[in-house]
């Protein structure tokens, strides 16, 4: 077991709500180090739609996921955070206060604050039980590379923002994008629903996919309206099943966090339960959360405030706007 580093604020997780928080912990004057168990940033923006382009990022009208990493990764960057990458955080010990994280791999993270954002384990898609033999045979569940999707018929099946997205993102290359969802109403956001339904993309509700046909890869697919309705085949050559993702989070649980439905509960601080671990994004659970990379933005940063003025009392909570900061200094901070 090695020890890699001493820093004041460990970031568990590099997608776009960590570094964030890599941002904000450099601009409060805190070294920083960003660990991750996949091999690059980005978390799962990059890892399963770097192209789609993100519509309620507070600024930009339309941003691919691809392009919002590289902002934010420049913005973190002048701070100089270190990554460690393909290390997935397993344990959580305390020396003289301080929390120290142990990944993967046997390397030591001693940190005065951790904020978790994410990036603990793996995570896997739920399955299209009924597609499963056509998995990487005209199946896929997510979509890094849409321009592969030119000119095909595709079935997207899901009601979440996500099914939505993949429908606004492909419309304009693919000869046909048809939504299936087996309930009349949907997770996705309302404004996402009507760009849809005005692109005149088919949305059949209250079905699902039970079959597909094709010999190497799919070419059909059998379509059962619920309940005991007829059963339809459309053609198609390409189905993505946007049904959401399960985390492993057992790692989380072994340090004691409290977790509610495999999230993390957290007070108006972003403080959980256990001394100094702070968490923001996706991952966090209190009343009225809502799940927004904008909302993880503001978490971030309100859990990096309160972990610097709980370790150094003497310092202001605020410590004033990133507008007012000398160029390559902080902020004024008043006593």
């Amino acid at each position: 077991m090695s020890h890699a580093a001493d820093v004041d604020a460990l970031i568990v997780g590099a997608g776009p709500v960590g570094l964030y928080a890599a941002y904000y912990a450099g601009f409060r004057g805190q070294t920083v180090a960003v660990m991750d168990s996949l091999p690059e940033i980005g978390g799962q923006v990059c890892a399963m739609y770097p192209e789609k382009l993100i519509y309620d990022i507070a600024g930009f009208p339309a941003v691919r996921g691809r392009d919002l990493i590289a902002g934010l990764a420049a913005q973190a960057g002048r701070y100089e955070p270190r990554y460690l990458l393909g290390e997935e955080a397993r344990a959580l010990a305390y020396e003289g206060g301080a929390p120290v994280v142990t990944t993967s791999s046997g390397l030591r993270v001693r940190a005065r604050f951790v904020v978790v954002t994410g990036g603990i384990g793996t995570f896997t898609p739920r399955p299209l039980t009924a597609l499963a033999a056509f998995a990487g045979r005209g199946l896929a569940y997510f979509v890094p590379r849409p321009q592969e999707y030119r000119d095909k018929d595709v079935v997207i099946v899901g009601g979440g923002d996500s099914a939505f997205d993949w429908a606004l993102t492909l419309s304009p290359l693919a000869r046909s994008v048809t939504v299936v969802h087996r309930r009349a109403t949907f997770r996705a956001h309302e404004g996402l629903v009507r760009q849809v339904a005005r692109l005149g993309v088919p949305v059949i509700t209250n079905a699902e996919l039970v079959a597909a046909a094709g010999g190497g890869w799919i070419e059909a697919v059998d379509v059962l309206r619920k309940p005991g309705g007829p059963v339809t085949r459309i053609k198609a050559q390409a189905v993505v099943a946007a049904l959401g993702f399960t985390a492993d989070i057992g790692a989380l649980e072994s340090w004691g966090l409290d977790v509610a439905e495999r999230r993390l509960v957290v007070d108006t601080a972003m403080a959980t339960n256990l001394g100094r671990v702070y968490a923001a994004g996706d991952i966090t659970e209190y009343p009225g959360k809502v799940r927004l990379i904008a909302v993880g933005f503001g978490e971030a940063a309100t859990a990096v405030n309160n972990a610097v003025a709980a370790l150094d009392p003497g310092t202001p909570l605020f410590p004033g706007h990133s507008s007012d900061q000398a160029a390559g200094g902080l902020a004024v901070q008043a006593a």
